[in-house]
């Protein structure tokens, strides 16, 4: 990384200035955090421990698990510590980083979600061939590639971000490093990476959206023609409506925060935006799919049950 700033730190600002709320939302995220932390660990251990969820369905849900608790570590300690103590220094170095993993997962959450559409549209539009097409080994390779794809884009801002120069201002108007607020910083040139943050970041986001909606278009359009069972279309549409939920939870914020034109965006609009689709998504995707979800429910109460007779035994 090519250091040519004159900044060796930045100050983020925050969500707010005023000292009678920062006890209030430090309760709040704290909460938020602690809820997803669990409810998300809880979901890999389970798809992890019970046989009759290895399946590519939880194989992929573990998956969205996963990046749920690394993308709202990214932001929300750093956040809890800056309400708590009101340090809310970042260096240079890791100001990038901490964009560069914000980028990463969530880039890689938007190519998974399709992933798991295209699952789904498999599964109940074509089962005969399902357990041939969504083997194990490409099961995987789907998950390496949202992975791997997500690493690279964000690889791309972040280097491009490391290499502008920052004369002054330090004060960043969010409560983490991202790129807008980094942009509005800048002494040298940005028509690059504002270019590459609508072109490829807006082609990162809309493709992997239009194919999740093709996929759902596709399904109901064949429940509707094929299937003439009331049943088992109501089974359909339940094993999709999680999913779906948690696409327009990611979604509606992201495309109101990204593709509108840069010039002229509210900070505070972005940060509002930033928080629906990193901490409060990451803090609703456990309940939406174990309230939703039969198979999950009760993978979970038996979990439940063997680690408290587990307990007693040992006590």
């Amino acid at each position: 990384m090519e250091n040519q700033t004159d900044i060796s730190h930045f100050i983020l600002m925050g969500l707010t200035d005023r000292p009678e709320a920062q006890n209030f939302l430090f309760a709040v995220f704290l909460f938020l955090y602690l809820a997803s932390i669990l409810g998300n660990s809880a979901i890999v251990c389970v798809v992890v421990i019970e046989r009759r969820l290895h399946s590519p369905m939880y194989f992929f849900l573990g998956n969205l698990s996963c990046l749920d608790i690394c993308y709202s570590t990214v932001i929300v300690p750093k956040m809890l510590v800056g309400f708590l103590l009101g340090h809310r220094k970042i260096s240079f170095v890791g100001c990038i980083i901490q964009l560069h993993f914000f980028h990463f997962l969530g880039s890689s959450e938007a190519l998974l979600l399709a992933a798991m559409a295209y699952d789904r549209y498999v599964a109940i539009c074509n089962p005969l061939q399902y357990p041939l097409i969504m083997c194990r080994r490409a099961c995987v390779l789907l998950a390496a590639m949202t992975w791997s794809m997500g690493f690279f884009h964000a690889l791309m801002h972040s280097v491009m971000t490391s290499r502008l120069r920052f004369c002054g201002p330090n004060i960043i108007e969010h409560f983490f490093c991202d790129i807008k607020p980094l942009l509005r910083l800048s002494c040298s040139s940005i028509i690059l990476n504002l270019s590459l943050l609508n072109i490829v970041t807006g082609t990162i986001v809309m493709i992997p959206f239009v194919l999740t909606l093709l996929s759902y278009l596709y399904i109901i359009s064949f429940l509707f023609l094929k299937v003439q069972s009331h049943s088992g279309r109501w089974k359909a549409f339940s094993t999709c409506s999680s999913h779906l939920t948690v696409v327009g939870l990611l979604y509606v914020p992201v495309l109101f925060n990204y593709l509108p034109p840069t010039s002229g965006d509210s900070p505070q609009r972005d940060m509002t935006a930033t928080l629906m689709y990193s901490v409060v998504t990451s803090f609703l995707n456990p309940l939406i799919y174990t309230l939703r979800n039969q198979e999950m429910k009760t993978a979970l109460r038996k979990s439940l049950s063997r680690l408290l007779r587990s307990v007693r035994i040992q006590v």
